[in-house]
């Protein structure tokens, strides 16, 4: 059932100008699957060229009519989420579950970003003349060139693509090789809604090749990345180099503070539900967890009896709760950082192998009184690992919640309110949720500081960069 999956290029599907491709493998079995389409220059340029008309044509469009298209898209989306679902679990490895479940939130996204359109509101500024009329109009900022991670194969892209069509911009998406038959379906519902042709197209190919031939071009001009932090700054640099917009969704090393009056079980049941999600391979995933010296040991016993209960195996088998790592690379990384915090003197309590020898499949793994000077104290583990850690006073644990250049999400668990507004004023991050995991939602605002990143893809702010404010300033008669 699995697909060739091609490059979508001006409304139409079809092979690279010169015919190469790139296998697909599954994850959970490491057999190849299908393939996907490698773009060269030349599927580029035509991309370009159809990204330019695209957006003559759909800036044109009013907002309103951008709107109905939208919805339509949403709609086609959750008629055939099941397939999409089927395609992402034997790309990505995610338990089916959790595949449904990101492809009815994408649906969700572009409803909301296609409401958000029909609000690009600019504002009348009073002369100071009577006869003086100022105006702030808020106009597309271009074709837009983004580029999306595998570990959110729809979640990612459609966040991009939908901010982009509800300015009445045109967009081209380097979608991931890895798992390219979900997105490429995402963008299908978009064709088959209306869209223009050319208003949004896919390639796949060598990530370095395109991000460095399309970031520069003068038909470009905006950027949205999601990825990790050091490729993120590499690409932010070449767009200011040529002074493209850019939003940069990058790397993070969430921080948990569990106070010593939080609800033990509540955080517990809730952190390492998130911590191993899609095998830790989230952004925002929990994985510093700084727990006040009352509930160490509780909360280690038990996060470590809930890291041995998680049903590990392949994705589309119900009973999983947990899948494979997507790429064969994960595996050894990982190993590399537990070894070196057990060295250094942390405690595993629970995982820390691979199982089996055929998949990408890693126990889910809790480390204790891991020293700040571990590589995966440090470094963004992005994977089933979590990190256990006691602290005392309320300053210690923000100390420590703030040491890293990281600053996307983080999580504090108490019953006081005043805890609850210190830590809200004192954590250094772009997201911070109480007792609960309340992000990502397609109405409040994804985005991180510092080395996160900056911009939102998420709530109203998510299309402010694919706008432009334009003054006029009219002397009437």
């Amino acid at each position: 059932m699995y697909p060739d999956v091609l490059l979508c290029i001006a409304g139409q599907w079809t092979k690279s100008a010169d015919g190469r491709s790139i296998p697909v493998l599954n994850p959970a079995t490491e057999e190849v699957i299908g393939s996907v389409a490698h773009a060269g220059l030349a599927d580029l340029d035509a991309a370009l060229a159809a990204a330019e008309s695209g957006f003559a044509a759909w800036r044109q469009a009013s907002a309103y009519e951008r709107s109905k298209i939208m919805r339509r898209a949403a709609a086609l989306l959750r008629e055939r989420a099941e397939k999409i679902a089927q395609l992402m679990t034997l790309e990505q490895g995610k338990p089916l579950a959790q595949a449904r479940l990101e492809t009815g939130i994408g649906a969700d996204i572009i409803e909301w970003m296609a409401e958000e359109g029909r609000r690009g509101y600019g504002r009348v500024v009073p002369g100071r003349a009577p006869n003086v009329q100022q105006l702030v109009l808020k106009e597309p900022v271009g074709p837009v060139a983004a580029f999306s991670p595998w570990n959110f194969p729809i979640n990612q892209a459609v966040r991009k693509i939908s901010a982009a069509l509800a300015a009445g911009c045109s967009i081209i998406l380097k979608a991931p090789e890895e798992t390219p038959a979900s997105p490429a379906e995402l963008v299908r519902c978009f064709i088959d809604a209306g869209v223009p042709a050319g208003t949004v197209n896919l390639v796949f190919g060598v990530p370095a090749e395109i991000s460095s031939y399309l970031i520069p071009h003068p038909t470009i001009r905006k950027i949205s990345f999601t990825g990790s932090t050091a490729v993120g700054k590499q690409l932010a640099a070449l767009a200011g180099q040529h002074m493209k917009r850019v939003t940069m969704e990058l790397g993070g090393h969430a921080p948990v503070i569990v106070y010593d009056d939080a609800d033990l079980d509540a955080a517990v049941t809730r952190m390492s539900a998130a911590k191993f999600r899609n095998a830790g391979q989230i952004c925002v995933a929990p994985t510093r967890f700084l727990v006040q010296r009352k509930l160490y040991d509780g909360f280690v016993d038990k996060f470590t009896a809930a890291a041995k209960a998680v049903k590990v195996g392949n994705g589309q088998d119900p009973a999983s709760e947990m899948g494979p790592l997507a790429n064969a690379r994960r595996i050894p990384a990982l190993e590399g950082m537990i070894q070196d915090a057990v060295e250094r003197g942390g405690t595993l309590t629970t995982g820390g192998n691979r199982i089996g020898n055929r998949g990408y499949f890693l126990e889910p793994t809790v480390l204790a009184n891991v020293p700040k000077g571990a590589r995966a104290m440090n470094e963004e583990p992005f994977g089933p690992i979590a990190l256990i850690s006691p602290f005392s006073e309320h300053e210690e644990a923000m100390t420590e919640a703030n040491r890293l250049p990281y600053g996307l999400a983080a999580y504090v668990f108490t019953q006081s309110q005043a805890r609850t507004q210190a830590a809200i004023a004192g954590i250094e991050a772009g997201m911070v949720s109480v007792n609960h995991y309340g992000l990502a939602l397609p109405e409040v605002p994804f985005g991180g500081v510092k080395d996160s990143g900056f911009g939102s893809e998420g709530g109203s702010e998510a299309i402010e960069s694919y706008l432009i404010t334009k003054f006029a300033s009219v002397l009437g008669a």
